[in-house]
């Protein structure tokens, strides 16, 4: 509905209403109103899926294209390395089988996770624990990490190390953006009738995960979840597009904000299906 303030500003908001009193004459209601940007969300929700058809159609072409010849280049290195008798020979055979080894790990990532999701009852703090102690082992005193838990959140059904993947994809994009000492923040929250795509979800946990950097170029925002898109120059562009394949393949969709002063990536989990 649209709301009106006093001051005459407009906003278009959900809301819910629930029942609160202790007995069934009461009359007390609870109201929640939550701001909303629906129609923009079902038009990036929308883009997003486009993307990632997009993107499995050409890294299903390309790995198609690519692997046969790097298959055939593997085995035939292993045939000549057979019949070398000379080490300094040998070495440059285990270069190209490295190589070749090397280029179709980067093609099966293009891909993403081949293997359906193993669900299971885990508590997202245990997964975003993991991902603190991994930034926190790499950057001791470069990042600081300040976490914001809701301890009220119950546990999902997930794969857990298919999300640990996905989070620290995005965990990992987050220290990049930093170029010198800086914060991230993990924050979850619940959030009530979230709409992913065209399923509206009753429960919700999201995991809020920003940094401090200078925030995503403009010319980047509309396509940072396509492979091989980066502003960073020494980064792949292939581990967001992975993680928004995982979070999808959960029911689930990345949200992302952006400023001078910071990015956040909000991911989202449909809880019912715990």
């Amino acid at each position: 509905m649209v709301i009106t303030l006093a001051n005459g500003k407009t906003f278009v908001a959900d809301y819910s209403i629930y029942p609160c009193g202790e007995q069934e004459i009461d009359n007390d209601v609870l109201v929640e109103i939550r701001l909303s940007e629906r129609q923009a969300q079902f038009a990036r929700e929308e883009f997003n899926q486009l993307q990632q058809q997009a993107t499995q159609q050409l890294a299903r072409g390309l790995a198609h294209e690519i692997n046969n010849p790097l298959g055939g280049i593997r085995g035939a290195a292993q045939l000549l390395q057979r019949e070398l008798d000379q080490p300094d020979w040998i070495e440059y055979t285990e270069v190209i089988i490295s190589e070749v080894d090397r280029l179709q790990t980067l093609v099966n990532n293009m891909l993403g996770p081949s293997n359906q999701p193993r669900r299971e009852m885990i508590n997202i703090y245990e997964v975003l624990e993991h991902i603190y102690k991994i930034i926190h082992a790499a950057e001791p005193e470069r990042i600081e990490i300040v976490r914001d838990y809701d301890p009220s959140i119950p546990s999902l059904m997930a794969d857990r190390d298919l999300l640990i993947q996905a989070f620290l994809n995005i965990a990992r994009n987050a220290v990049q953006a930093i170029e010198d000492h800086g914060c991230i923040t993990f924050k979850t929250r619940i959030g009530r009738n979230y709409t992913v795509g065209q399923v509206t979800h009753p429960l919700v946990v999201q995991v809020d995960i920003t940094d401090s950097g200078p925030g995503i170029a403009l010319d980047l925002g509309e396509t940072i979840f396509l492979p091989m898109v980066t502003d960073k120059p020494d980064g792949s562009g292939l581990g967001l597009p992975i993680a928004l394949e995982i979070i999808s393949r959960h029911g689930g969709t990345i949200n992302l904000q952006s400023s001078n002063t910071g990015t956040t990536f909000s991911i989202i989990l449909p809880l019912e299906q715990s």
